[in-house]
């Protein structure tokens, strides 16, 4: 039977850089009419898509609430060619290079803002994809070191597959919002993944119905540790 884990950020890593980044563009948060939630998610991500053409780009530069939600399916739906078929387009998924700086040094493999996104050296993924992993895309950044010349980091364009069981979730809540599709739950404390819904073309993607928690393969784990070690944590999850 395959295995899968949670990933995390390594503490016995050697490396002590930081940065600060941002995606160049985003869908807006929302205010819904039937669940009465206002929420977005800085969690999913597609960095390889470019919106610089886009007739809608102004209204996807800055982080906004719409209140209007029917405004905001439209604007949705002008994304819905660009990204891959049946991905969800939750309030406050990006789009674009992620911009900023960097400073001191960051290892092969980074897990940014509070480990939703996953950034890697050009020469590591090159390593990892010799291993044929599946699902590895490398999306061009626009990141800087402040005082050097530094390596060059991809930023891993991973998408939302596979699901929490209902076992770990309380009882009623494992149905999103039939409008705006919001799952109200918090992070189970030991979560347990649907056997049954997750993918068998990936080695690494995030969960759909809780899309922070990302998940490697074993072949994964096992490739991430003979060239990137140190990096990532590893915290295996039982199937139901």
């Amino acid at each position: 039977m395959s295995r899968f884990y949670e990933l995390g950020h390594d503490e016995s890593s050697p490396w002590r850089g930081w940065f600060a980044a941002a995606h160049k563009w985003g869908l807006p948060g929302i205010h819904c009419p039937q669940c009465d939630a206002i929420w977005n998610t800085p969690a999913i991500a597609f960095p390889c898509v470019d919106l610089s053409n886009h007739p809608e780009r102004p209204k996807l530069e800055k982080a906004r609430l719409e209140e209007d939600f029917s405004e905001f399916e439209r604007l949705r739906s002008t994304l819905r060619p660009l990204i891959p078929k049946g991905m969800p387009l939750d309030p406050g998924t990006t789009f674009g290079p992620s911009i900023g700086t960097i400073t001191g040094e960051l290892g092969p493999i980074v897990l940014l803002r509070s480990e939703f996104h996953m950034l890697v050296r050009r020469e590591a993924l090159e390593l990892l994809q010799s291993e044929n992993l599946r699902g590895l895309l490398g999306c061009a950044t626009r990141l800087r070191f402040r005082r050097r010349v530094g390596p060059e980091f991809l930023e891993l364009q991973i998408e939302p597959h596979g699901l929490l069981h209902p076992d770990c979730i309380p009882l009623g809540k494992a149905d999103p919002c039939s409008k705006c599709r919001r799952y109200d739950f918090s992070r189970p404390e030991h979560p347990i993944l649907d056997g049954a819904s997750l993918p068998q073309h990936l080695d690494l993607f995030r969960l759909a119905n809780f899309p922070t928690v990302l998940i490697g393969t074993e072949r994964f784990k096992e490739a991430v540790e003979r060239h990137a070690p140190h990096c990532l944590s590893f915290r295996e999850l039982p199937l139901r």
